[in-house]
């Protein structure tokens, strides 16, 4: 008797939130992160037919860039159970709420390649590149590459607003050994070869050779409709250019760098800070991480020093590691994920340790979760229902 009134108070209930107007539960559901609209969806039939319209997922996805939450990420396990993939959202972190979601696992083994628009750009072990959605587990597996189709070289996937196309940017580094005229000697040049694929063509496009060698795809940030990379001409030297390519014009242009490089510090990677292109500087001398932010896009004079990270020691890397990582200059191992709206700022240690960063105190304190694997890859994910149209 009791069960049959709570199914009749359920049903009462979905009935009724059916009958809410149509723009009260789009206003409200819209604003709502990944993991809470995905619950949505059992309330009733209504609100499920709702949450797969492409108009409220483009929606959804827009208010979630507008607001300014904290970030989500997408973090993959390499070692000890590989292909394992985990959703973490710090949309309430701010109430000290971080929600760990771990993510169906893929028919074949996959590899994280980029993240853009809640699309995740992936690879197999046979070379062959998708475009997915972790959540719906949608899938497209994209044409084969024309040059090189067995290599998969430094992937980018990225978004224009003003075309609102879908861009894959695959560049290969090759080193080419050439014979100076009259003379036994030899030089070595370096230079990449790239391709592009506007996703929905069916195939991808040459784009010839560029005179630059981009450091390894974590690196890589989306500002203004371009991304951008460090580039240096061996790996014996430190980053000297910061480079980015217009996914409109699809050309490459030089980018003014701040004025932290030199003998004490040098960059070594890039991220975005509320919505500004930065980078991430190693002090040499005393070992601590600068967070510069170009506030004015284009002009070198705005570039500033935000924040200086002091050094640090996640309590799991092990005794004989941490040897290792002190020998090894340890901040060439720490990475800038983000700035969260709190002002804290999240660390990546050596792909095994996640830290969260505190500046008005100066204290560290390591981030884990059930299933935390030993060492991963980590990158930022806006959580949603997007899929590609065309």
């Amino acid at each position: 008797m009791k069960e049959g009134k709570l199914r009749k108070k359920g049903k009462a209930a979905a009935n009724m939130m059916d009958r809410l107007p149509r723009e009260v539960v789009v206003h409200i559901l819209s604003r709502l992160p990944l993991p809470s609209l995905l619950n949505s969806k059992l309330v009733c039939r209504g609100w499920r037919t709702l949450i797969r319209d492409p108009f409220f997922i483009s929606k959804h996805l827009s208010n979630l860039a507008e607001a300014g939450n904290d970030p989500s990420f997408i973090l993959e396990s390499n070692w000890p159970i590989p292909d394992q993939r985990h959703f973490i959202d710090f949309f309430d972190h701010s109430e000290g709420k971080v929600i760990s979601k771990k993510l169906p696992s893929s028919p074949m083994p996959m590899y994280l390649v980029d993240s853009c628009n809640g699309l995740l750009c992936m690879h197999d072990t046979s070379r062959s590149v998708y475009i997915c959605n972790p959540f719906t587990r949608l899938y497209i597996e994209l044409p084969k590459l024309i040059k090189y189709p067995t290599l998969v070289g430094n992937l980018g996937l990225g978004f224009h607003q003003k075309t609102k196309e879908y861009k894959v940017i695959q560049i290969v580094f090759r080193r080419k050994l050439r014979r100076v005229e009259s003379s036994t000697t030899s030089t070595t040049s370096s230079e990449s070869e790239v391709q592009i694929l506007t996703i929905g063509s069916p195939s991808w496009r040459d784009l010839g050779t560029i005179p630059y060698r981009f450091i390894h795809l974590k690196t890589k940030a989306l500002v203004n409709g371009r991304l951008h990379w460090l580039s240096k001409p061996n790996r014996y030297t430190t980053a000297s250019l910061l480079v980015s390519f217009d996914l409109e014009t699809e050309q490459f242009q030089e980018v003014p760098k701040p004025d932290c490089c030199g003998s004490e510090r040098c960059l070594r990677h890039l991220m975005v800070v509320r919505g500004c292109l930065s980078a991430g500087a190693f002090h040499e001398n005393d070992e601590r991480v600068e967070i510069w932010v170009m506030k004015e896009y284009g002009a070198k004079e705005s570039w500033i020093k935000e924040l200086s990270i002091g050094r640090y020691m996640p309590p799991t890397l092990t005794q004989q590691e941490s040897r290792h990582f002190i020998y090894s200059k340890r901040n060439l191992f720490v990475r800038v994920l983000c700035v969260l709206k709190n002002g804290e700022i999240l660390l990546e240690y050596k792909s095994r340790a996640l830290v969260i960063y505190d500046p008005q105190h100066e204290t560290f304190k390591e981030f884990t979760f059930p299933e935390m694997p030993r060492w991963f890859k980590i990158i930022i994910h806006v959580g949603s229902l997007n899929w590609l149209h065309h």
